[in-house]
């Protein structure tokens, strides 16, 4: 699910004044973020929310190094700010809507 929504996001159109490594960084925290942040919401336990947050730090580590590569080579700027400024996955204020951007 979470590699799901990384790789949609990372589907866009290179452009000469691309997003930084920083950038690429904090846009791979911040979803990865906003994903857990669903997961942590609906689990019932203190054990279940601990084990979602030893899984995030798994996801981060596994994928960091692809994402902010790809990132920084295909994604346009303004596609990563717009999905930095969301504070949701899909909805009125969600990173999907930032698949327009370019």
């Amino acid at each position: 699910m979470m590699r799901a929504c990384v790789l949609a996001l990372v589907l866009a159109v290179g452009c000469k004044n691309g997003p930084s490594q920083d950038q690429c960084k904090q846009l791979l925290d911040h979803m990865v973020d906003l994903e857990f942040k669903k997961a942590s919401a609906a689990a019932s336990s203190d054990a279940l929310k601990a084990e979602i947050a030893k899984q995030k730090g798994l996801v981060t580590d596994k994928v960091s190094n692809e994402f902010i590569d790809t990132c920084t080579k295909k994604m346009a700027k303004a596609r990563v700010e717009c999905a930095l400024a969301a504070n949701e996955l899909d909805g009125d204020n969600g990173a999907s809507k930032c698949d327009d951007a370019k």
